[in-house]
């Protein structure tokens, strides 16, 4: 007894003493300086339920919604850094295909490369998010809402590896403007065969009037670090998908005939969003439209029917912060082009948030309920409410 007594009592004597701290991971830099890592660990806890209105059926479910690793820092000198994010839940590895990744999980999000080869100026090389609309290239950790809007489960470009070339500058005294252009396979992330279709290419443009937002907070949902000044960034995106074989162009499935014979299109899409943030109070906007360069609809051996998601959708969210508590509402719609050649079907969705920040995006309890009119089918209430922990 005296043994385990001890044995339990050793780890409270040799308590490692550091500098790192909660929400800001494990920090290691090399003696000689020649390289730095920063590992995080974070997952999201998630219950979410929905009643038919028309049924009145309530369904709900218990979920990890996401689990991911993530390493970033400098390699043999601070101007070449690199990130790496991979995922753990069964949410953030699934959907492989067969032949186009191998049938194996997809658990690479971030895999690259950023070299600051002059001020102002960097190349991206390897596998990370492409530029495009602002609610998807706010990090999942730091959402203002449980989850993203319609817009973005819709229309998003998400992940693909390629080229990134970023830039940015000042205009006169405050404002700020920044580029993006980026080359990529067009397929999305962890495709294992050859490129199928044509390339993909991304263009994103940003004025910043009012200077850069503290913190990066233009990324960021909530106005966390409150503002003291108006800060305003106004995005836009245009992305060329050029002989894409999936249904969104990097996401949802291969558009495949029966027989196997793989179909493809050209596919546009146009992002325009703008962030707005002051003394607690935040407001974002976006538009999304893609559409294709020509009609494709296959029928399936089951007589089930793989089309290209094409529309347009507009996503409105507002929020403002007392204390740590924030109250937020959100309106998106989605609306295809074409009824009989579009995946997408009309849907109308209102949203009430709730959000409690315990240590800001790190460690949070989110809620929200949800009322979603749709044009073709039954209406929905939806409830969830999720914790998110990351250090």
């Amino acid at each position: 007894m005296a043994v385990l007594f001890s044995a339990l009592t050793l780890p409270l004597n040799g308590q490692d003493k550091s500098s790192n701290s909660f929400g800001k991971g494990l920090q290691v830099v090399a003696s000689d300086s020649s390289f730095s890592m920063k590992f995080g660990l974070r997952f999201q806890s998630l219950y979410q339920g929905s009643l038919n209105v028309v049924s009145e059926k309530w369904s709900d479910q218990f979920l990890i919604r996401r689990a991911r690793m993530k390493f970033d820092g400098f390699a043999y000198h601070p101007s070449l850094t690199y990130k790496v994010e991979l995922g753990l839940s069964s949410r953030d590895i699934s959907g492989g295909d067969v032949d186009e990744h191998s049938n194996t999980s997809r658990i690479i999000y971030d895999a690259v490369l950023k070299w600051q080869f002059k001020e102002n100026w960097s190349l991206w090389a390897g596998q990370t998010k492409l530029p495009g609309n602002r609610e998807r290239v706010i990090s999942s950790q730091k959402m203002q809402f449980v989850d993203r809007s319609l817009l973005n489960a819709r229309f998003n470009i998400d992940r693909d590896i390629g080229i990134q070339l970023h830039h940015s500058a000042n205009l006169g005294k405050r404002a700020v403007i920044k580029n993006i252009l980026a080359i990529s396979i067009g397929e999305g992330r962890n495709l294992t065969t050859d490129n199928i279709g044509g390339y993909d290419y991304t263009y994103r443009l940003e004025y910043l009037p009012f200077g850069e937002f503290s913190g990066k907070g233009d990324y960021f949902g909530s106005d966390l670090k409150r503002e003291t000044a108006p800060k305003l960034a106004i995005g836009a995106t245009f992305d060329y998908n050029d002989g894409a074989a999936r249904q969104r162009g990097q996401l949802g499935s291969f558009v495949q005939g029966s027989n196997g014979y793989q179909l493809s299109t050209d596919l546009s899409t146009l992002f325009i969003d703008t962030h707005f943030k002051y003394r607690g109070f935040s407001l974002m906007g976006e538009y999304a439209n893609k559409r294709s360069s020509k009609q494709v609809f296959v029928v399936l051996d089951d007589f089930s029917t793989l089309k290209y998601t094409t529309g347009n959708a507009i996503n409105l969210q507002a929020g403002y912060l007392i204390d740590k508590s924030e109250w937020a509402v959100r309106y998106t719609q989605v609306k295809p082009d074409d009824l009989e050649y579009s995946s997408l079907k009309e849907e109308t969705q209102y949203t009430l948030g709730y959000s409690r920040y315990i240590v800001g995006h790190s460690l949070k309890l989110q809620s929200d309920l949800s009322y979603t009119n749709k044009a073709l089918g039954d209406n929905l209430v939806s409830f969830r409410v999720q914790f998110e922990i990351s250090f």
